[in-house]
């Protein structure tokens, strides 16, 4: 097929090359402007940008792709399909209803729950047990198209954000070329949403989330340090720094304490009292350091029983 693909991060990049090493004509490739990161400003480009530059693929990086230009370009290209994956832009109907088969998006969760911009790492911290990839047709609503095909994908026990975001970036690309096949064929199933299935709208990821309240369930705290995995991190503040929380299990024993307060001190592990229950922290990273095991923390760092982490 011909096809126009729209993606941004490396979540997209193996449905990219999966189109690629399907045989599929990719035309264009349509992602996010390039963007200055770090101290030093340096200008990124996106992962699908390099891996369409590496095979030759024409990139083209327009901040509104809804301008009458952009959609003019996209129509001289009479695509058969547009494949949207993580774009980060919304498409106007005057782009949905240029190709012939119309707009495929593939969606990092099992839809309609999660839908919005970071389903993946949502799954983690709502503390799913389940939950996979969607093919849709898109509409101009936000991931509210008709579905093609769903994948289911189980989260390990200490699933995290990072982890299962790889696990369905390479579940999607499978799944959409077996989408685009029958699509093509005029044999793939069509189901709208129930949308009174749908859950909380998955809101975008920011460094803020990661500010961690002591107050919660343990078991909560936990998810949040695993969904927020690798970014933007679960953190706290000991002794005037940013402490990052990188791994950590959860016991039902209730301590005497405030929440926050460092309630046992072990030779490999940090207990801290919750809301419910305590978070025994495994692996961390205080800032300015690398990250490392509790124990090798311990060994160069004096952490007496009493003293508390704070969010501020």
């Amino acid at each position: 097929m011909k096809v126009v693909f729209m993606g941004t991060p490396d979540f997209a990049v193996p449905s990219l090359n999966a189109l690629l090493d399907a045989g599929h004509q990719v035309e264009a490739v349509f992602t996010q402007p390039d963007k200055a990161k770090g101290r030093g400003k340096k200008i990124i480009c996106s992962p699908v940008k390099e891996l369409a530059v590496s095979r030759g693929i024409p990139v083209y990086q327009p901040p509104k792709v809804r301008e009458e230009a952009v959609v003019e370009q996209i129509r001289s290209m009479a695509p058969d399909v547009i494949v949207v994956v993580a774009f980060g832009q919304i498409l106007p109907k005057a782009i949905l209803d240029i190709p012939v088969y119309g707009c495929i998006n593939v969606h990092g969760s099992l839809l309609p729950k999660y839908r919005g911009a970071a389903p993946v790492q949502w799954a983690v911290i709502e503390g799913e047990k389940v939950s996979g990839v969607t093919t849709m047709y898109m509409d101009t609503g936000l991931d509210t198209g008709d579905m093609i095909m769903k994948q289911e994908i189980p989260l390990a026990p200490k699933e995290t954000g990072g982890s299962l975001y790889e696990k369905l970036a390479g579940a999607g690309a499978g799944l959409l070329i077996e989408t685009l096949r029958r699509v093509e064929a005029g044999t793939a199933d069509r189901e709208k949403q129930d949308g009174s299935q749908a859950g909380a709208y998955a809101k975008m990821l920011d460094k803020h989330m990661g500010n961690i309240d002591f107050t919660q369930p343990a078991a909560v705290i936990e998810r949040l340090i695993r969904g927020l995995n690798p970014w933007p991190s679960a953190y706290t503040h000991f002794h005037g720094k940013t402490m990052k929380i990188w791994e950590a299990d959860v016991t039902d024993q209730e301590y005497e304490g405030a929440c926050g307060e460092i309630v046992e001190v072990t030779k490999d592990a940090l207990t801290v009292k919750t809301g419910v229950g305590a978070l025994i922290i495994r692996e961390l990273q205080m800032e300015g350091k690398k990250r490392m095991r509790t124990d090798a923390f311990l060994r160069g760092f004096a952490v007496k029983k009493g003293e508390s982490f704070s969010q501020e």
